[in-house]
């Protein structure tokens, strides 16, 4: 699993995703480990894309349980909680 120190990598990490790589899951210090989806508008549906990639299935499922747990949280939230400090060296 990819480590991300620096917001630069954040942001690399995400650029380099395409619908042959659409699902990136990465460690974050501090915070935790991400699962982050690329959606696009003329992309194949999840059901489709799922019955593809089994490790897919595997992340959305897990996902679905820590969410019904309290675990989960908006992007927004995501965002507000992450400072400068968390991409320290």
């Amino acid at each position: 699993m990819e480590k991300i120190n620096k917001s630069e990598e954040l942001m690399e990490t995400i650029s380099t995703m395409d619908s042959e790589h659409s699902v990136r899951q990465f460690f974050i210090p501090g915070k935790g480990i991400f699962t982050v989806v690329l959606q696009e508008e003329d992309h194949l549906s999840i059901s489709s894309e799922v019955k593809v990639n089994p490790e897919l299935k595997r992340m959305i499922n897990e996902s679905r349980e820590e969410y019904n747990q309290g675990k989960g949280m908006s992007t927004a939230e995501l965002l507000k909680s992450l400072s400068p400090k968390d991409f320290a060296e």
